[in-house]
């Protein structure tokens, strides 16, 4: 039918659906949806993207209302992926569900929050919010009758594992995303042991549609932290005067409109770091796309570096407005202090269940006699990290505040 027919717009490196290599089990797939758009649609419908409407990335869910919230955030991480995307012939549908889930794995409380859930975990494997957006993905979504997670695409699974680059040393060069340059430690431990059974290629780079949510995410970062912060109060418009690219970009705001409300210059400078990054994003991997003439998506993979990039002199700007916000904002002495109070919720609530497993709601504990700390420590950092900023706090509350109503 129609809408099976994605490839007539799409490049020759693009994925394209009828070319993807499946899912670990195997199923009919839909007569009306393409297989990534149906990855799409189930991360819409899980437990954890809804999750996301109660967590936040710097303040904590009740301190007001228009903050961003992560569910505000991967929306508007999709609908960047998805121009990039569409301008660049590749799969608007794969980019848009790996922009949705990248952020399912995060902890309640932000930073703070994964941080003392790290802690906690050190001596039982750690805790990973990437590897925990793939635990929720094939293991920990548990709605469908013939499997656990949710059983995307090969392409969906890899894009999500490897948005930030290779996860494997032999794919050395740069990095995409957070993390810089490509990192040489081992495969986190549910990754190793799926790619056993469903090799997602850890060494090389993912496809061109994952370059682009990775980058889709550092431009809609930016953006919103300078609007938020500035709402917040935690920086002001003066502040940005030096800042590299949003400083430019405001000066220009103020000169085409004097006398305009705070508010719409915040906007209109919001809107003009986004549409800078993305022409920026465009101009550059297009003259990458024609140097490195990829003629499928596997060319993609083995360049040995990424084909979506920023410029240079973009990727610089990018850094200095990130050390910016680093520093006005993430170690803003209210943020700080916020994040002093909610660490030892996730810090408490973790000794509480590991000691108590039977004060886990039944789905949770199973069996426990017998089973090693290690495995009992993982399902209760399952649990805490599925949980949203206020279910975190009102579980505290229940739990160690002996007036509460349990």
């Amino acid at each position: 039918g129609a809408a099976m027919t994605d490839s007539a717009a799409l490049a020759p490196y693009a994925c394209h659906a009828a070319q993807s290599r499946g899912r670990l089990f195997p199923e009919p797939e839909s007569p009306n949806r393409s297989c990534f758009q149906r990855d799409r649609d189930r991360i819409i419908h899980s437990g954890a993207f809804r999750r996301l409407k109660y967590k936040t990335q710097v303040f904590v869910y009740h301190e007001g209302d228009y903050y961003r919230t992560r569910l505000t955030h991967s929306i508007e991480v999709a609908q960047i992926a998805r121009s990039v995307s569409r301008h660049l012939g590749l799969n608007e549908d794969l980019a848009e569900a790996l922009a949705l889930a990248h952020d399912l794995g995060h902890t309640p409380f932000g930073h703070a929050g994964e941080h003392a859930l790290h802690a906690a975990m050190k001596d039982h494997g750690g805790f990973d919010h990437n590897e925990q957006t793939f635990r929720i993905l094939t293991q920990l979504e548990r709605r469908y009758a013939e499997f656990d997670g949710l059983n995307l695409t090969w392409e969906t699974l890899e894009g999500t594992v490897k948005h930030n680059g290779p996860l494997l040393a032999e794919g050395k060069g740069e990095g995409t995303g957070e993390g810089e340059g490509a990192p040489v430690h081992e495969l986190r431990p549910s990754i190793a042991a799926f790619c056993e059974r469903f090799d997602l290629m850890p060494a090389s780079y993912p496809s061109a549609e994952a370059q682009v949510a990775a980058l889709a995410d550092d431009i809609a970062y930016n953006s919103h932290d300078l609007d938020d912060g500035l709402r917040a109060g935690l920086f002001h418009l003066e502040d940005l005067a030096e800042v590299p690219l949003a400083g430019p970009l405001l000066s220009g705001v103020l000169q085409r409109y004097p006398g305009l409300d705070k508010g719409r210059v915040i906007h209109e400078t919001t809107r003009r770091v986004i549409d800078a990054m993305v022409r920026d994003l465009l101009e550059e991997t297009s003259r990458r796309l024609a140097e490195a003439d990829p003629h499928d998506p596997e060319d993609v993979r083995a360049l040995g570096r990424p084909v979506v990039s920023f410029s240079q002199a973009m990727a610089d700007q990018d850094r200095g407005l990130k050390a910016f916000l680093f520093r006005h904002m993430y170690r803003h002495y209210r943020v700080s202090r916020m994040a002093s109070k909610v660490g030892p919720v996730v810090t408490d609530l973790f000794a509480f269940y590991l000691s108590r497993p039977d004060c886990l709601p039944p789905e949770w504990h199973g069996e426990q006699a017998g089973v090693p700390e290690a495995e009992r420590a993982r399902v209760v950092a399952d649990y805490i990290a599925g949980m949203t900023d206020r279910f975190a706090l009102a579980e505290h509350q229940k739990l160690f505040d002996v007036y509460a109503k349990t």
